[in-house]
């Protein structure tokens, strides 16, 4: 019986080292076929507006540096917080790890943009904005942001991205979604880290929001300023899963 007790016990042991040294550079949950029925249900829903003859053009407006362009035709939104400057493993960048990741997704799907910024600029030293950061969840502050989003109607489908800070977005994305009615939008969230994983963001992203939210990906701050080849394949597949 002792025997059976050290056999179990080491198999307990191996599972936890495992788990705990997976070093996969992207991770996306199994997407459920649900998911894939909403995104298409969203896509067909702008199909079939195309389609209809357009009687009442609008007049053309100026465009506006802080916000995204809205006559694309498009009813997917890429929003997302990203801070270049001194990150943790990556050192000194000049754009942010998630604003890469962005970037990337928004141009395969065809998707507007938003970059999510601070009227008030973070430190760009590392361990000085670690402790803003922190003060601000401490306060759950919302910072003011730059620009806003028009015509949000539009926008059926919303990816939002962030980095994780200690154990949260940063709270300039809580301060983009209260300002904005997510009735009846979808949102599918995307993060880097640097070991934490989504730390349950998503579960905050719907009790926020109130919108459904569809599987994620989260990926190493680090593989997203490196962005390669496998990289890109696994993003890509996750987005197919998805329906887009």
């Amino acid at each position: 019986m002792k025997k059976l007790s050290l056999f179990f016990s080491a198999v307990m042991l191996c599972l936890t080292l495992t788990a705990c040294g997976s070093g996969e550079p992207a991770k996306a949950s199994s997407v459920a076929e649900s998911d894939k029925s909403i995104v298409q249900e969203k896509l067909n829903k702008t199909e079939s507006k195309s389609e209809q003859p357009d009687e009442t053009a609008p007049a053309e407006t100026a465009d506006s540096p802080d916000s995204p362009e809205t006559d694309s035709g498009t009813n997917i939104l890429v929003a997302y917080f990203s801070r270049a400057d001194e990150n943790y493993s990556v050192g000194t960048v000049e754009v942010g790890n998630t604003q890469i990741l962005a970037e990337y997704i928004a141009g395969e799907v065809g998707a507007d943009s938003f970059h999510i910024e601070t009227v008030t600029p973070y430190p760009a030293d590392y361990d000085e904005c670690c402790d803003v950061a922190k003060q601000e969840q401490k306060d759950n502050a919302r910072p003011e942001i730059i620009g806003s989003v028009e015509n949000t109607e539009q926008y059926d489908i919303v990816f939002l991205g962030y980095p994780i800070w200690w154990g949260d977005m940063p709270m300039a994305v809580y301060t983009f979604m209260d300002s904005y009615d997510w009735t009846d939008k979808v949102v599918i969230p995307f993060c880097t880290h640097e070991g934490s994983g989504l730390s349950g963001t998503d579960s905050s992203i719907a009790s926020v929001t109130g919108a459904q939210v569809l599987t994620a990906i989260d990926m190493r701050g680090s593989t997203a300023q490196a962005l390669n080849d496998d990289t890109r394949q696994t993003v890509r597949s996750w987005l197919d899963d998805l329906g887009f």
